[in-house]
C-alpha cells in the first residue's frame, strides 16, 4: 500500500486558481513532426548561457520523444533540461507522473515537500507524481528526464539472482523533513503539469511548510556508484536487463513501460566472445544517454550531453573502430568503462521524436550514419577451428 502523511502549517488548498502558461518545448505532441525510424545521435545539448539568458528548471525544459498518453495514465516521455539560473519562489509539480532526473553536467539542490536532496552527476532522483519541487542549480546545468505515466519507478525483480544484487534497497536515500514558514508578498508561484500541458497560480506562502512526514511514498535519490554489477563470466552476453536500476513495468508480465539501465565501470573477462553489444534489432524502443567518458561501443561522436535513440527494430551496434579492435583483440581480463557511465532509457513504446529533437535543436548528427558505412565481410566459408 502507497501513502503518506504531510504535516503542514498552511493546507495547499489555499491558492488562487490556475491558469494556461507557455508550455515552451515541452510537449506531448507526438503528431508534429513525419515518424524517423532512422538511427538517431545527437551532439550534446546546448546550455544557454546566463550572460545572455537566464533559464530555470522550468523554462529549461525541451521534450525530445516520448509516446503514449498521459489522460489515459499509459505512456514516457524523454525530455533534457539545460538551465543556468535557480528557481526563485517558484515550484514545479508534475500530475501527470513520475520524473527520473539524471544530472549530467552540475549538481542540482531539489527543495520537495519531504525535505531537500542535493544530486550530482552519477547520481539519480525520482520525483513521484503530484510532489512539488524547486530546484537549485550552481552555473550552466544540463541532464536528462525519464517521465513514466501511469506507473511508478520500482526496483526489477530479482529471480535467481537472489536477496542482493544490482540496486540494492538499502543504498536509496530519502529527505530528512525541512520547513520554511514563509510569506511571500509578492506572490509564491506553482507551476503544475496537467495533461501534457503547463499552469500555473499564485499563493502567498511558500510551499514548503510541511513539518513532518511519514509514508512511503517519498522522493528519493541513488547514487549509481553503489550498483552491484552482474556479468558473464564464462562465454556469450547476458542480457542487458542485468544492468537495470529501476523499472517501471506494464500491466503485461514481463514487459515495462521503462527500463533505467546503466554500463557502469566492470570486468569483461567471457572467452571466444565478442564482448561488445552485438548487432541487433530489439522489439524495445533504446534512448541512450552518457554522463560522463566514453561508452565502450562508441568512443567518437557519442559524446557526454548527448544521446542516441535507436526505434524499435532498427539496426544497431558497435561502431567500425570498435569492432575491428575487439574482433581482433587478445582476449585477457579487462576493465570495461572504466571512468565511464552510459545509461538507457529502454521502453516498450515506439517513441515519435519531436519537432525540438529533429529539428529546433539543432543538435541532430546527421552524419551518424556514416560510423557503420567502413564494416567489412570477413565472411570465409573455407575457415575451421584450430585443433588444440
Amino acid at each position: 500500500i502507497t501513502l503518506f502523511w504531510l504535516y503542514r502549517i498552511l493546507p495547499s488548498v489555499r491558492h488562487k486558481p490556475f491558469t494556461p502558461m507557455s508550455c515552451g518545448d515541452l510537449t506531448e505532441n507526438w503528431n508534429e513532426v513525419e515518424p524517423d525510424p532512422n538511427q538517431l545521435r545527437w551532439k550534446p545539448f546546448n546550455i544557454p548561457k546566463s550572460s545572455e539568458k537566464k533559464v530555470d528548471f522550468i523554462s529549461g525544459l525541451h521534450t525530445v520523444c516520448g509516446a503514449g498518453d498521459s489522460k489515459s495514465r499509459n505512456g514516457i516521455a524523454i525530455h533534457m533540461y539545460t538551465c543556468n539560473t535557480s528557481m526563485i519562489d517558484k515550484c514545479f509539480q508534475n500530475a501527470d507522473g513520475d520524473f527520473l532526473i539524471v544530472p549530467q553536467q552540475g549538481e542540482i539542490l531539489i527543495t520537495t515537500e519531504f525535505g531537500k536532496m542535493m544530486v550530482e552527476p552519477n547520481e539519480i532522483c525520482v520525483i513521484q507524481q503530484g510532489m512539488r519541487f524547486s530546484v537549485d542549480v550552481f552555473g550552466e546545468t544540463r541532464g536528462y528526464i525519464l517521465e513514466v505515466f501511469g506507473a511508478h519507478f520500482e526496483l526489477p525483480d530479482l529471480g535467481p539472482i537472489g536477496a542482493n544484487g544490482l540496486a540494492n534497497p538499502r543504498d536509496f536515500q530519502t529527505p530528512v523533513a525541512w520547513y520554511e514558514d514563509r510569506t511571500v508578498a509578492t506572490g509564491y508561484t506553482i507551476v503544475n503539469k496537467y495533461q501534457g500541458k503547463l499552469f500555473s497560480c499564485q499563493q502567498d506562502f511558500s510551499p514548503f511548510n510541511v513539518v513532518a512526514w511519514h509514508g512511503n511514498y517519498t522522493p528519493y535519490k541513488y547514487n549509481l556508484e553503489n550498483f552491484m554489477v552482474i556479468n558473464c563470466v564464462a562465454f556469450d552476453h547476458a542480457d542487458p536487463s542485468i544492468f537495470t536500476v529501476l523499472t517501471a513495468k506494464s500491466t503485461r508480465p514481463g514487459v515495462a513501460i521503462a527500463d533505467f539501465v546503466i554500463f557502469p565501470p566492470r570486468w569483461g573477462v567471457a572467452d571466444h566472445t565478442f564482448r561488445p553489444p552485438y548487432y541487433h534489432r530489439n522489439c524495445m524502443s533504446e534512448f541512450m544517454g552518457l554522463i560522463k567518458g566514453h561508452y565502450e561501443a562508441k568512443e567518437e561522436g557519442f559524446q557526454p550531453g548527448g544521446a542516441s535513440l535507436h526505434s524499435i527494430m532498427t539496426p544497431h551496434g558497435p561502431d567500425v573502430d570498435c569492432f575491428e579492435k575487439n574482433s581482433t583483440a587478445v582476449l585477457k581480463p579487462e576493465r570495461v568503462a572504466e571512468g565511464t557511465m552510459a545509461f538507457m532509457f529502454e521502453s516498450s513504446f515506439s517513441m515519435a521524436v519531436t519537432k525540438w529533437g529533429l529539428d529546433t535543436c539543432h543538435r541532430l548528427d546527421k552524419s551518424y550514419y556514416k560510423c557503420w558505412e567502413a564494416l567489412k565481410n570477413h565472411f570465409n566459408p573455407n575457415w575451421k577451428p584450430s585443433s588444440k
